[in-house]
């Protein structure tokens, strides 16, 4: 293997990574709306966590 074989797989390899990265999502997870917080909301001054 030479060099302009391994600089093009090596391109191709990233350049297959940010297609993955920056393409749209094709998930189909169902339209479900807003959905409220229904947990208890902590005081600002909480030093629990």
């Amino acid at each position: 293997m030479n060099i302009s074989e391994l600089l093009d797989r090596v391109g191709q390899y990233l350049l297959e990574g940010f297609s993955c990265i920056f393409s749209p999502t094709d998930d189909a997870y169902p339209v479900i709306g807003f959905q409220p917080y229904s947990g208890e909301i902590t005081a600002k001054n909480d030093k629990d966590w």
